[in-house]
């Protein structure tokens, strides 16, 4: 008979574990256990706390630093799985020294650090610089579009959300009606209680009139959301300062987190989460964030982007944008959404493109000068909408067809772009703004120095956003509003960072 060693799994073990030895040089939980230690000042946690006379002693912000920047470093995110990792993993253990903080003290010390994040992160920064991590003269910006902790379905303008609530409430009038019937029905049959489906129906009910009185609540506490343009935009019921946007996996309800890089080992030097997704106006707040921090680790020089290079994507190609390089004397690097085509060497790429059927332009409207209109080839009229728009530094006027006539017009496949497209809209130049920065730089785009210039922007940015997204798994927010939304965005742009400092050589 085969013979098997023996196991009792009720026996006591002792295991000696030293705390300092799970910390090992060269790694990242070691790198931040000293950077938390030794080179960031969490003393300004200290006007939080009021127990030095009375009260049970808090969780050093020390500890609950150290947990939730290695925990973000290994894409956990929410507070329970940090509070399990707490008691479970050995790593975790060292770092908080076998304290075990409970899920709520994380969550409420993550969401609650707004005025002592960015000094967090410029102490890192800092560290980044004496370590010979920047190289302060090529920078690279982009945006990364994640979702966040709110509702995509409860997005609307006001008008769009006083349907929504009508809807509802038409939907809980045929519900009672139809628990009414089937009440009575009860009664004849002598069932002598409702039924399962009326259970159901009952919760359904309920369910739909607190959704309706959720979207009443918000339409009393809020009223129209203004876009930049002063026109309104698209509210949500659960973070109203989140918005829809449109990404390569298709249209998110989240926030834009914006990073400014540097060349040289790919250092984050300001990072920023904003609740829209067009870029067209996000380069002042960047680089006035980013002249923050570096006033912050030593260079005092107001203008200290002068003459350095910035590259960025056609996203940003806006007057605003250009303006605020123009005014810190960037030499900025940001394409038009036409460069591409002006390029010599994309010259052939559309002989590997079927051929489609050529569309109508401008030429082939006729333009009726008595009434300002203009006449489509199926001869329904284009009124004036819009007098005055500026695009790209050129100045149009907009004109509009009825969406009646372009929803049976047989030329519609040759006129609108897209299937969803509903009436087409002429713009018709008419002059250019005065010192055209966008022209100016489409021409310097178009030079062979700046097509090598804004080609490295890829190997600079996107490789902080790799390891953010796909290496610290940060996959959507978990936070709703902007303010903690930017907390938790700082904090992964932070271990990022730490992870730079980790890698070249910090002991």
């Amino acid at each position: 008979m085969a013979k098997f060693k023996d196991r009792d799994y009720s026996q006591d073990v002792l295991i000696a574990v030293s705390l300092e030895d799970q910390l090992k040089p060269g790694s990242l939980e070691f790198a931040i256990h000293t950077l938390v230690e030794t080179r960031m000042d969490t003393s300004i946690f200290d006007d939080r706390y009021h127990n030095d006379e009375t009260g049970r002693p808090a969780y050093d912000p020390k500890v609950l630093l150290k947990v939730i920047l290695f925990a973000y470093s290994g894409g956990l995110v929410g507070s329970r799985k940090i509070e399990r990792a707490c008691k479970k993993d050995v790593t975790f253990m060292a770092l908080s020294c076998l304290q075990y903080p409970d899920h709520s003290t994380i969550a409420s010390f993550v969401s609650s650090m707004w005025d002592e994040i960015l000094a967090l992160f410029t102490d890192v920064l800092l560290v980044c610089e004496e370590e010979g991590l920047l190289g302060g003269t090529f920078f690279a910006l982009d945006g990364c579009k994640l979702p966040s902790n709110a509702s995509k379905e409860c997005s609307g303008r006001v008008s769009d959300l006083v349907r929504k609530k009508a809807k509802i409430e038409k939907k809980v009038k045929q519900l009672l009606e139809k628990q009414v019937e089937a009440d009575k029905e009860d009664d004849e049959d002598e069932r002598g209680g409702s039924s399962s489906g009326g259970s159901d129906r009952s919760k359904q009910i309920e369910r739909l009139q607190k959704k309706a009185e959720r979207i009443e609540r918000f339409l009393n506490e809020n009223g129209p959301k203004i876009g930049k343009q002063g026109r309104e935009i698209k509210s949500n019921i659960t973070d109203n300062e989140s918005a829809k946007m449109i990404t390569s996996h298709g249209v998110i309800q989240g926030y834009n987190g914006q990073a400014l890089v540097d060349s040289k080992h790919q250092v984050i030097v300001h990072a920023e989460a904003f609740g829209s997704g067009q870029d067209h106006y996000h380069i002042p707040p960047m680089l006035d964030g980013a002249k923050h921090n570096m006033r912050a680790i030593g260079h005092s020089d107001d203008k200290y982007f002068a003459k350095k290079t910035l590259v960025a994507d056609t996203s940003y190609f806006s007057p605003t944008n250009l303006n605020k390089c123009e005014d810190e004397q960037v030499d900025a690097y940001i394409p038009d959404k036409d460069f591409r085509k002006r390029d010599p060497r994309f010259s052939t790429q559309q002989r590997y493109r079927p051929k489609k059927e050529k569309r109508y332009t401008l030429q082939d409207f006729r333009h009726n000068e008595a009434t300002d209109e203009y006449i489509c080839p199926q001869g329904k009229v284009l009124r004036c909408r819009v007098k005055k728009s500026i695009q790209d530094g050129v100045i149009y006027r907009r004109y509009v067809s009825e969406q009646k006539d372009c929803k049976g017009c047989k030329l519609r496949s040759r006129c609108l772009r897209g299937r969803k497209a509903k009436r087409r809209y002429l713009n018709v130049p008419f002059g250019r703004v005065s010192a055209n920065l966008t022209k100016e730089m489409a021409e310097k785009i178009d030079t062979d120095k700046g097509r090598n210039r804004y080609h490295q922007r890829m190997a600079i940015v996107e490789p902080a956003f790799a390891n953010i997204r796909y290496m610290k798994r940060l996959d959507r927010f978990t936070l709703r509003g902007k303010i903690k939304v930017n907390i938790q965005w700082v904090l992964y742009c932070m271990v990022h960072n730490i992870g730079k400092i980790a890698s070249y050589g910090f002991t």
